[in-house]
């Protein structure tokens, strides 16, 4: 198939060039080349780009318990989730599944059974799907199966996170009513769950040190999430965690990127221009320098949203704008098949028309060589 007349992303500039893909083999066959017998699509008006690539992306829970104690199968959120994400331009996919101390929504047999779906779904799923394991690091009692997990390489990222509540964590975390709620607990029963949990703390560090070996070992790429300070940034770094998840200050966003590390930060938080919880706000880290990849977090259609604001606010142009929703993250999750239009890369590609830049519209995406969205297909001749 060839994709025609578009203005293309190549080499970090748009130009109008023409991509030929090998639809059997599902890669890129050659960019700028004329000719072919295959299908055409006519991308005239249109921006070419590569497919985005979520590395952190729960939305999906919304379709697994639209409300708190009304659960839906598996299988019907992640094909759900699936259609959202390829309608717009996300090609490669980790759902950011978590694996609490807490029952329910965020349980044990809940996280057992997306990862299982994951993988026996993945075929008919028109994104490719991957595992971001989000572990609860006082889940103490699970640390063995996890590790069992990335030596098995079921896990794409494995993502450190603590939200037990306290005085000495985010304060995103003390919602305990929400917590409560969520887990199907009472209030006084989930205090004393936490209770039991906070007493076995001086073993959380071991286990966070055991499961990054783990991962390493497997190159799995690990994250740490909240970071609230350089030296609990610093900790993670030297287990060789190199991807600071949202975290809390400047400072901390500051070390991690003079470090080399990837601060990855919420593309909702560009879209609507800060922090939903009045933390730092991801335009401003950009600008800084302070952030390099942008992630659906919560709501799917931010990554394509956000990286058109950055470019229409001047923050950075379109191109370098891309690559936090693109090539950065296909960079930090290890896929280096991917992220760019170039020969020989997976035909993972988006057309958008960026006519109106704060409501673009994605007319057709491809993954891996097949069309797994369209919305003009006029365009395909």
């Amino acid at each position: 198939m060839r994709i025609q007349g578009g203005q293309t992303l190549i080499d970090g500039q748009l130009i109008e060039a023409d991509v030929r893909l090998d639809e059997a083999a599902g890669v890129i066959d050659a960019v700028g080349a004329d000719g072919g017998n295959g299908r055409a699509f006519d991308a005239r008006g249109l921006h070419v780009l590569p497919g985005i690539v979520d590395i952190h992306g729960d939305a999906f829970e919304r379709q697994l318990m639209p409300r708190p104690g009304v659960g839906f199968p598996i299988d019907v959120a992640l094909l759900d989730s699936d259609r959202q994400a390829v309608a717009n331009g996300i090609t490669t996919i980790f759902h950011g599944v978590t694996w609490s101390w807490e029952p329910g929504l965020r349980g044990a047999d809940n996280a057992r059974g997306m990862v299982t779906a994951i993988e026996a779904l993945r075929p008919a799923l028109g994104a490719d799907t991957h595992c971001h394991l989000r572990f609860e690091t006082f889940n103490l009692d699970a640390e063995t199966e996890v590790a069992d997990w990335l030596a098995q390489r079921r896990i794409g990222m494995l993502g450190f996170n603590d939200h037990m509540p306290g005085d000495n964590t985010p304060p995103r975390t003390r919602k305990v009513a929400q917590m409560a709620e969520r887990a199907g607990l009472s209030h006084e029963d989930f205090l004393a769950l936490v209770a039991r949990l906070r007493a076995r703390a001086d073993e959380v560090p071991g286990s966070i040190a055991r499961l990054a070996a783990a991962a390493n070992a497997g190159n799995v790429a690990t994250l740490s999430h909240d970071d609230m300070s350089p030296e609990q940034r610093r900790w993670f770094r030297d287990l060789d965690c190199r991807l600071a998840e949202f975290p809390t200050t400047l400072e901390t966003a500051a070390d991690a990127t003079a470090a080399g590390d990837d601060v990855v930060m919420g593309a909702p938080n560009v879209v609507r221009g800060g922090s939903h919880i009045g933390w730092i706000g991801a335009a401003d880290m950009i600008a800084r320098g302070f952030c390099t990849i942008l992630a659906s977090d919560y709501y799917y259609p931010a990554l394509l949203l956000a990286a058109l604001r950055l470019a229409a606010d001047e923050v950075v142009p379109l191109p370098a704008a891309w690559a936090y929703v693109s090539e950065n993250p296909a960079r930090a999750a290890g896929l280096r098949d991917r992220g760019v239009i170039a020969a020989g890369r997976r035909a993972d590609l988006v057309m958008i028309d960026a006519s109106d830049a704060l409501r673009p519209k994605t007319v057709a995406t491809i993954s891996n060589g097949r069309i797994v969205h369209l919305t003009e297909p006029g365009r395909l001749h």
